[in-house]
């Protein structure tokens, strides 16, 4: 299989731009995961030291801000996508 096959595209040139387009991509996922992975771990942080000082797990207004602030910048997308956030990073409750 070619490289205009694989990416859909009508010519060479094209296949060929498409084909580093997608690379950059995986690339940015792949830094996206890590840097997601690693708000994972700091809001894991933020709940330790809250639960042990007596407080709750989940801090409802600051996930309040969070949602809004992803909306702002991104639209309704960005509050699916702060949901997201929130669920991973609240773990297991």
């Amino acid at each position: 299989m070619n490289a205009i096959d694989v990416t859909g595209a009508r010519t060479p040139e094209a296949a060929d731009v498409i084909t580093g387009a997608r690379e950059r991509i995986d690339a940015l996922d792949d830094r996206i995961i890590g840097l997601i992975q690693e708000r994972v771990a700091v809001s894991a942080v933020v709940q330790e030291a809250r639960i042990a000082s007596g407080g709750r797990r989940v801090n409802l207004s600051r996930e309040m801000e969070i949602l809004g602030h992803y909306s702002e910048a991104l639209g309704k997308p960005g509050t699916s996508l702060a949901m997201t956030l929130l669920e991973l990073s609240r773990g297991r409750i």
